[in-house]
């Protein structure tokens, strides 16, 4: 089993002001210091238990790179230091280690030796890594020739070949096309049924949150958030969104989730309740059964024009649904301070049995994206129970009916038996 623990990991660069200062340094090392340190890492800190996983997200320059580079000692740190147990796969950089005049059958072998496998484990395990890679004839050709895509799937062929005790992956990949995506995380799942530990670097919200049991975020350089991953993907949806004189706040609610609150504050958000067709509020609804989301949002001050949405996740923090009134042609504006809107959005509840949450927003255009007035995770929670429908299984509930025809060559052959 895989441990990972990282303890006051930091990095740091020499900066200077011209390269002639850079060379008087060498050149007089007992002469004043002709540089200032620029630190992209400083003090971070967590542990990742055998068999857990543990997500890092953050926006690109944030130092997760870095710090991964850091973790397999491909860079050494400036403070700190990371210890590790098992045996280690990384796939870091797209290729790294590649020899791009090598074929990919030559650059697999060379890159499970590096991996610690035996020639005879490697000879062994080659056919899998054909399969798994599925890149035909071009196993065998030059990797120069290789397309991105290509080359990440030989590169996690090799990685995943045989299941590593600890399994680091950064954005490599990103970059392949959707099927081997799929593939490639059902392999990573599996090792995690069995036991592996893993350290995965994604701006994939859906992969963070399905894959990983706890996250971090990283930000300029230093750990702003570690927790579950939904509270932790919220908080960074929230950081991307902010703006100026815009607020991120997180609030502890009654059940133990956290709540992420942003926004300029120029609209907030009010009262907001699930209802029945009878007006009544409920937090328990039937599958199929008509509701209304009501909103009320509070200017305080003027605005140009107003946007209300709502999006539905499951308890993982998947999204299940979501729109808002830009798409659905009920944008308001311009509107005043103290004007006080009440929006409902009435829907058929058609999701399957579970818990689920509410986000609400508040901004000027198709998303929060642009100006946030406020944006409020976790705004309502309800649960769904079935019955009244016929049993099935999903988030989304498909009334389906199924229709069963006998040709008359089967009957025949049926009768001849």
């Amino acid at each position: 089993m895989g441990t990972i623990t990282v303890t006051g990991l930091g990095k740091a660069y020499k900066q200077y002001t011209s390269r002639w200062a850079r060379l008087a340094e060498w050149l007089i090392p007992l002469s004043r210091q002709r540089h200032v340190q620029k630190w992209v890492l400083r003090d971070i800190s967590f542990t990742v238990q055998p068999g857990r996983a543990l997500g890092i997200i953050g926006v690109n320059g944030a130092g997760k790179s870095t710090l991964l580079k850091m973790i397999t000692g491909t860079t050494q740190p400036t403070t700190g230091a990371v210890h590790m147990t098992g045996r280690v796969a990384a796939l870091l950089e797209l290729g790294m280690g590649f020899h791009p005049d090598f074929t990919g059958r030559q650059n697999a072998v060379m890159a499970a030796q590096l991996l610690g496998l035996l020639p005879q484990d490697i000879e062994r395990l080659m056919p899998g890594i054909e399969a798994f890679a599925e890149i035909g004839e071009y196993i065998d050709q030059p990797v120069r020739v290789y397309s991105s895509g290509m080359q990440m799937r030989l590169a996690f062929s090799v990685a995943t070949a045989l299941r590593p005790d600890v399994l680091i992956v950064d954005e490599a990949l990103s970059v392949g096309d959707t099927y081997f995506q799929h593939k490639s995380f059902d392999r990573i799942r599996s090792f995690r049924e069995q036991g592996t530990t893993l350290l995965l670097v994604s701006h994939d919200k859906s992969a963070i949150q399905s894959i990983c049991d706890e996250a971090i975020l990283l930000n300029e350089g230093k750990l702003a958030m570690q927790g579950e991953p939904e509270a932790v993907m919220d908080y960074y949806n929230a950081l991307i969104a902010e703006k100026e004189n815009s607020t991120v706040r997180q609030v502890a609610l009654d059940d133990g989730r956290i709540q992420t609150v942003s926004g300029t504050g120029e609209a907030t958000l009010g009262r907001v309740r699930l209802l029945d067709r009878d007006g009544d509020p409920v937090d328990t609804v039937d599958v199929e059964t008509p509701v209304t989301l009501e909103v009320t949002v509070h200017v305080r001050h003027d605005i140009a024009k107003l946007v209300v949405g709502y999006m539905i996740k499951d308890r993982l923090g998947q999204p299940v649904f979501g729109t808002n009134t830009y798409h659905l042609g009920q944008a308001q504006g311009p509107l005043a301070a103290g004007d006080v809107l009440t929006v409902r959005f009435d829907f058929c509840a058609s999701l399957g049995e579970g818990s689920y949450s509410v986000a609400i927003a508040a901004h000027d255009s198709e998303t929060h994206m642009t100006k946030n007035y406020e944006w409020r995770d976790v705004a309502l929670v309800f649960k769904v129970m079935n019955l009244s429908v016929p049993r099935f299984v999903g988030t989304v509930y498909l009334p389906t009916q199924a229709k069963v025809s006998t040709s008359e060559s089967a009957r025949e052959v049926q009768a001849a038996r």
